[in-house]
């Protein structure tokens, strides 16, 4: 069976915009679109005066008025509607592992809305096995032309990242931007004349380095145009700038987990909390 593509309702604007999302991304799968709630954990004492079927039926409503809205604008699509069980954290994690993606609701600036993406949307965001997308609730249409930013390290290992990446510029007939940033050391920022600017060394032999990264995706999509830019500095900060007429941006997460979870790396972190445009987070190894 075809997987679908995921989305965490929460009643929100940005969850809507995250549904809007998924569906025009489901369109170009050709797949199908899964709209789930996770239940937040009640006390038994909230319980006693707020009885869960109050919620349950809340949830079930909206995400029926989500679906009905979804089919009115595209017509054939297919959209199912569950709620979790578990709590929000469990409950988006399984979901996402029956999924080809999942598909958050994101507010700008690194404020947040509703129960998915404070420290809960964040927690699934670095725990899932499947890459997690999150989605501004902004003006303009959606499955936009522009082209698919990517950050790539050279040391890490990016072959998932990028395929991602080129996948996604393929399917909206754009192109892939990808992006290096290369944080020089204290010592070689600006000083003295004396101090060598290092970047005029280290720039070519990087670019050169992802050029041969790039090279068998170039031959495996040969429509796909791609282009590749070292900056020196900060990698968020250069993300979030290159996002401006992006279609999508798409950032890597690594899959191993440390004692206190899942982890996003600092860029990574930057790009979720301040891209105006959707946000891909891609795990590898």
């Amino acid at each position: 069976m075809t997987r679908s593509i995921v989305v965490g309702l929460d009643g929100t604007v940005q969850a809507k915009a995250a549904a809007d999302w998924a569906a025009e991304e489901a369109l170009l799968r050709r797949t199908g679109v899964h709209l789930v709630y996770a239940r937040e954990p009640v006390s038994e004492v909230v319980l006693s005066f707020m009885p869960r079927g109050d919620e349950d039926a809340w949830a079930e409503e909206m995400m029926a008025r989500t679906a009905a809205g979804l089919l009115e604008r595209h017509p054939g699509l297919s959209v199912t509607t569950r709620l979790l069980p578990a709590g929000p954290v469990p409950g988006l994690v399984a979901a996402a592992g029956e999924g080809e993606l999942l598909v958050l609701g994101s507010r700008a600036l690194g404020s947040v809305a509703g129960h998915l993406l404070g420290s809960v949307g964040l927690t699934v965001a670095g725990t899932v096995e499947r890459p997690v997308v999150l989605v501004r609730a902004v003006g303009g249409a959606t499955g936009s032309r522009g082209p698919v930013v990517v950050g790539a390290d050279v040391r890490q290992p990016v072959d998932a990242v990028l395929g991602f990446a080129f996948e996604e510029a393929a399917r909206r007939d754009s192109r892939v931007h990808v992006v290096y940033a290369e944080q020089l050391p204290l010592f070689a920022g600006p000083g003295p004349a004396m101090v060598p600017d290092i970047r005029l060394a280290v720039a070519p032999e990087i670019e050169r380095s992802l050029g041969d990264v790039l090279e068998p995706w170039r031959a495996k999509y040969p429509d796909v145009e791609a282009a590749a830019r070292v900056v020196v500095g900060s990698a968020g900060l250069a993300l979030v700038e290159a996002a401006g007429d992006a279609a999508l941006v798409v950032v890597g997460r690594r899959t191993g987990r440390s004692a206190l979870g899942g982890h996003i790396g600092s860029a990574a972190h930057a790009v979720l909390h301040h891209s105006p445009v959707p946000v891909a987070l891609v795990p590898h190894s």
